[in-house]
């Protein structure tokens, strides 16, 4: 950056700054030369105490430069002065870079807790899965030989009441109290309640 020219802060100053920004409003490159010299500065020091980071203040005064740029005909002498209206400018680029950064680190933590979480659900999830397992095969083990057959037939191997008593060669009515009462012994003892 070059050195800033002398405006003053007296109301020549202004004036001269205002008809700058005129010049700036027409497209007017050498006007905005002097114009960045002028406020460039001010802009990176309202900047930096608000970002607190020299490469983003740089890159948010740049923001700011081109922004009075391209908004030097909405600049309204009768609001305000043109360094007023520069700082203006200037502060609100930077809280909403400040508000920006901190709502991506937000939504990162947020990723990031998401993510454990879920990791935990599924650790505790197997985990609990591996439990009941090995209570139904207790459970399985408490049966009499005739029931565990039947029961594991049509639990484990998906068939009916009908094939069970084929597979066993035993009738039909006999397979559904085996199974009945398998079921019952079963329930009792993983605890569950009717």
């Amino acid at each position: 950056m070059n050195q800033p020219l002398p405006f003053g802060v007296g109301s020549a100053a202004r004036a001269d700054l205002a008809e700058t920004m005129q010049k700036v409003a027409h497209g007017d490159k050498q006007a905005f030369s002097v114009l960045y010299d002028a406020l460039a500065p001010m802009v990176f020091g309202i900047v930096i105490k608000v970002v607190r980071d020299r490469a983003q203040s740089e890159e948010v005064a740049q923001e700011v430069m081109i922004d009075l740029w391209r908004q030097a005909a909405r600049y309204r002498p009768d609001a305000g002065s043109v360094t007023t209206w520069a700082a203006t400018i200037a502060h609100r680029r930077a809280v909403d870079r400040v508000r920006s950064a901190q709502a991506a680190t937000d939504r990162e933590h947020a990723q990031a807790a998401r993510e454990h979480t879920t990791a935990f659900d599924e650790v505790a999830e197997q985990v609990e899965t591996r439990l009941d397992a090995e209570q139904v095969r207790r459970c399985m083990r408490g049966l009499t030989e005739l029931q565990r057959q039947a029961v594991t037939l049509a639990y484990y191997r998906g068939l009916t009441y009908r094939e069970v008593a084929e597979a066993l060669r035993t009738p039909l009515p006999t397979i559904k109290t085996r199974m009945r009462d398998g079921l019952i012994r079963l329930r009792d003892c993983m605890g569950v309640t009717t």
